[in-house]
């Protein structure tokens, strides 16, 4: 039986490349088996699993370099049936695809935002005055290419292989040793593993109201991550609070700790417990 898994489309984005690799992990006839579902927006990625479109999705959620993806985070907030199955680490090197047949030629460069983001540097010395505009994915504005020598795009060495379009530049990333995390998120109970995600809200915006909630893992020397703040989008000034903790949720001191946790919160969601596996491209 075959397993469908969404993820931010066209194809040739990092999303699919970790997709691919998360299934080459699990070995066997899953990566022959497996039938992917690439999505437009990764709002709709997630929306596709907890609408029974698909089975899991893989969904990037922080970056090393540009940080958390704000989108995930959010759409993971307002659903509440999904849980994280599986932490990916995934090695990201950019490239720059144009017709051009130089730099000089190139007026205005589309990718992801992150993408963007993450080849700052190298855009302001090598293309300073070009138009920089912001696209769904990495590979979505691949269509503006054609017949096209002035304009360019930010996108993985597999696009350039699937799309067969010419490489102007490579490994145009600020940092060499970018990488972005993703989550395989699913319906199926989390299956534990030694880090938790959750989130939170506060009931009010007073004193205490982000110690409190800390405290109860300091006190039992539960380590955190990573910690994020996201605007609830009812007012100004109040946030939500996403948690990593390197815990599984199964240990009675984390146990512990969650109990107490619900008290001082006003609405809290556990997203699972989970391990993180580092792929190649």
């Amino acid at each position: 039986m075959s397993v469908s898994i969404a993820h931010l489309g066209p194809p040739g984005t990092y999303a699919e490349a970790a997709t691919l690799a998360y299934l080459r992990t699990l070995g066997g006839d899953t990566e022959s088996q497996a039938l992917l579902c690439p999505y437009p927006s990764i709002a709709q990625t997630l929306y596709a699993v907890a609408q029974g479109q698909a089975c899991l999705a893989v969904v990037p959620v922080e970056n090393s370099v540009e940080g958390s993806v704000a989108m995930t985070l959010d759409t993971l907030w307002q659903l509440d049936q999904l849980q994280i199955q599986q932490g990916l680490v995934l090695p990201i090197e950019h490239t720059l695809l144009s017709r051009a047949s130089d730099l000089a030629q190139i007026q205005t460069v589309y990718s992801h935002p992150q993408a963007l983001g993450q080849c700052q540097k190298w855009l302001e010395r090598y293309l300073p005055s070009v138009q920089l505009i912001p696209t769904n994915s990495t590979t979505e504005a691949l269509k503006y290419l054609e017949g096209d020598r002035t304009s360019a795009v930010i996108t993985s060495r597999r696009a350039a292989v699937l799309y067969n379009l010419p490489i102007l530049a490579s490994a145009i990333n600020d940092y060499p040793d970018n990488c972005t995390r993703f989550w395989v998120v699913g319906k199926e109970p989390s299956p534990g593993g030694s880090y938790t995600s959750l989130a939170f809200s506060t009931p009010a915006n007073v004193p205490g109201a982000l110690v409190k909630p800390l405290q109860v893992f300091a006190i039992r020397e539960i380590n955190l991550s990573r910690i994020e703040s996201r605007p609830t989008k009812r007012s100004l000034g109040e946030y939500l609070f996403f948690i990593d903790l390197e815990a599984n949720a199964s240990v009675a001191s984390v146990q512990a700790a969650l109990s107490e946790l619900a008290t001082y919160t006003e609405i809290l969601k556990i997203f699972g417990s989970y391990n993180v596996a580092s792929l190649q491209l």
